[in-house]
């Protein structure tokens, strides 16, 4: 891999932040491709996304038994900088690349109370660069690693989220160990409790074991009911939108207080609010769609509710508010994302 650095130009790539917390430079810095990079690894990659990571996840756990769930313990605040140094030097073509990247490390952060606290350790989270370089550390302290010690074991990172495959319990607990070993020799630590070992359930399956679902970038892998091509049902072991993001979807909607918009139309509360609904949809949509199901019926219910506060004839009528919105998802379901799933149309709730 080696850094390309442009000067001037405003980084484009400020999405890469999940945050949204990072500041537009002038200068922008990017990982050429690499064709030496593990094909496992799929944070900040071109070519490659979180759901591409989360589908390569869904077949494997089809195939192997346990997966080791891993979590590295404060990974961005203690990234080892003369480590993380060291493999800048190995890619970086001009020596001022590298003297610019160190500054940025080294300078110190300033507190709350506007003191400046000497900055030893990691990489700050939600800076430009910070994605990129964790990615470049964990090649050489994970990827590369595994590619030695495991290569029989496929794998899934992202950034600092990762998965390990194994065919066995025992074989789990053996990775489990090394891995713990290996983030030790690069100064980084597994979380204790976050790190699991995990049975991969269903109805070829059928053991019991503690743990039996995991987390993997905004999916929960668990045993669900799931029905094939010849409408059998089946318990397969899938993924679909977590119960952390579920939550993430719920506030979201309430923040938007519809019910206090009356000012508004409903193609106005479309034009505002699809991006969002959209992007809910294409990523977290991609498996076990039906999971959010409830999400959306709650997006109608706040619509029956601003619907119930903006028209005279449906005040004192919640009922009559929602099945108002119900038909206008049946003339105009383009209005809103949602209501081009096709499910439940002509319900109470609306088009979902």
């Amino acid at each position: 891999m080696q850094f390309a650095l442009t000067v001037p130009a405003v980084s484009d790539r400020i999405a890469q932040d999940p945050k949204g917390t990072g500041t537009p430079v002038k200068s922008r810095l990017e990982p050429a491709v690499d064709p030496h990079f593990h094909p496992d690894s799929y944070g900040y990659r071109p070519g490659k996304s979180a759901l591409d990571a989360v589908g390569q996840a869904r077949q494997r756990c089809w195939r192997y038994d346990w997966i080791v769930d891993l979590d590295i313990k404060g990974f961005f605040d203690n990234i080892d900088q003369d480590l993380l140094m060291r493999a800048v030097k190995k890619h970086a073509q001009d020596k001022w690349v590298v003297l610019y990247i160190e500054r940025w490390l080294k300078a110190p952060a300033q507190d709350e109370d506007g003191q400046l606290v000497p900055r030893e350790k990691g990489t700050p989270q939600g800076g430009v660069v910070s994605p990129l370089l964790a990615n470049l550390f964990l090649h050489y302290a994970f990827d590369r690693w595994m590619a030695r010690n495991f290569p029989h074991l496929p794998f899934e990172r992202f950034a600092d989220d990762a998965i390990v495959h194994c065919r066995t319990e025992a074989q789990a607990q053996e990775v489990r160990a090394a891995i713990a070993a290996r983030m030790k020799e690069c100064r980084l630590e597994l979380h204790p409790a976050k790190t699991k070992i995990v049975y991969c359930k269903d109805d070829d399956r059928r053991g019991t074991y503690p743990n039996e679902k995991f987390d993997f970038l905004g999916y929960t892998f668990r045993p669900r009911r799931s029905k094939n091509r010849k409408g059998k049902f089946f318990i397969n072991f899938s993924p679909a939108v977590s119960d952390t993001a579920g939550k993430a979807i719920r506030a979201e909607i309430r923040s938007w207080n519809l019910h206090l918009r009356s000012d508004k139309r409903i193609e106005d509360l479309s034009r505002m609010f699809n991006p969002i609904v959209r992007g809910w949809l294409h990523y977290y949509g991609r498996y076990y769609r039906s999971a959010l199901y409830p999400m959306m019926r709650q997006l109608d219910r706040s619509l029956a509710r601003w619907a119930y506060r903006k028209y005279k004839k449906l005040r004192g009528h919640l009922r009559r508010a929602t099945h108002w919105i119900a038909r206008i998802s049946r003339r105009d379901p383009g209005l809103f994302p949602h209501w081009q799933m096709g499910v439940r149309r002509g319900s109470t709730a609306g088009a979902v």
